[in-house]
């Protein structure tokens, strides 16, 4: 997902069983983090996530805390926003026979689980799945704190014809 930030890692590390890892990018890759989500930075980004075997997959899991720079809806001044949130995904090699079925019908249901993302090789970039994440914990309409919108109704029209029918119509 992130184009100059990722950490592969290759299905066959899982075989001895599962790993743990603590992904922190350098500056360079936060910048390239905040570029594909659209924000003006991420000062800090650290995640936690433990990958197990699953099937023929991968299972992940873990937790990331980040400090986002966003710009406020409001006053539209740049401010950092403290985020975090889980790393929670399934993932299959492609030809996998867990993989989701193509075509045909889908149902949905709510409660069950997502079904598992199919890898394009033989391993599951977990700098990708943490991108991911923060872009959904990303609050779509930031505020800054005391940020308040003071609405100004517009001026009334003053044209020759304002003034025409305000003789014509005394009320208006």
């Amino acid at each position: 997902m992130t184009a100059g930030w990722d950490r592969p890692l290759r299905l066959h590390e899982l075989a001895h069983g599962p790993v743990e890892l603590e992904l922190r990018p350098d500056a360079e890759e936060r910048a390239a983090v905040a570029r594909r989500l659209g924000i003006p930075g991420v000062p800090m980004l650290t995640a936690r996530v433990v990958v197990r075997p699953w099937f023929d997959g991968a299972q992940i899991e873990g937790r990331f805390e980040a400090v986002v720079e966003q710009v406020c809806g409001v006053s539209l001044e740049t401010f950092q926003q403290p985020v975090e949130g889980a790393v929670e995904a399934t993932a299959v090699p492609p030809g996998s026979p867990h993989a989701p079925a193509d075509g045909g019908e889908i149902s949905l249901d709510l409660d069950a689980p997502d079904p598992p993302d199919v890898l394009a090789g033989e391993a599951v970039d977990l700098a990708a799945y943490v991108a991911e994440h923060l872009a959904l914990a990303l609050d779509p309409f930031p505020r800054k704190a005391g940020a308040a919108f003071e609405y100004q109704a517009p001026e009334p029209e003053s044209s020759p014809f304002a003034a025409l029918r305000a003789l014509k119509d005394p009320k208006a």
